[in-house]
């Protein structure tokens, strides 16, 4: 069975964000998951559309033959990236930090259980 990991870094979205739409994918298969990523109202759907259509891009090259009705999202999780800090003016002259969080998200697609090679 084909797996196929991708990682895309340094997302200039928080992960906590992003999470929110990648539980949403986990266990889809990649029809599906693309579907639900299209119709979905947040920021961060469009670099995990770039992730998903890289992937595809990928396994087309690995496994011309099967189509992509045969995979399915068997992991996708977002960790924590570097963070750019940054300072904001404050009263009597003072100054506050800002972290503005980058992610990074990994996925895994991997063939359908039951289907030959």
């Amino acid at each position: 069975m084909i797996e196929n990991k991708v990682v895309l870094k340094y997302i200039k979205v928080s992960p906590r964000k992003l999470r929110l739409v990648c539980d949403q994918l986990r266990g889809f298969e990649l029809p599906e998951a693309m579907d639900i990523l299209r119709y979905t109202n947040k920021k961060s759907v469009e670099p995990l559309l770039k992730l998903f259509n890289s992937c595809i891009a990928n396994l087309s090259v690995i496994d011309g033959s099967k189509g992509m009705d045969s995979y399915y999202v068997k992991k996708i999780f977002v960790d924590g990236g570097p963070s750019m800090k940054r300072f904001r003016p404050r009263a009597k002259g003072r100054a506050s930090k800002i972290k503005k969080q980058m992610s990074q998200v990994t996925l895994v697609l991997s063939g359908i259980k039951g289907e030959s090679s």
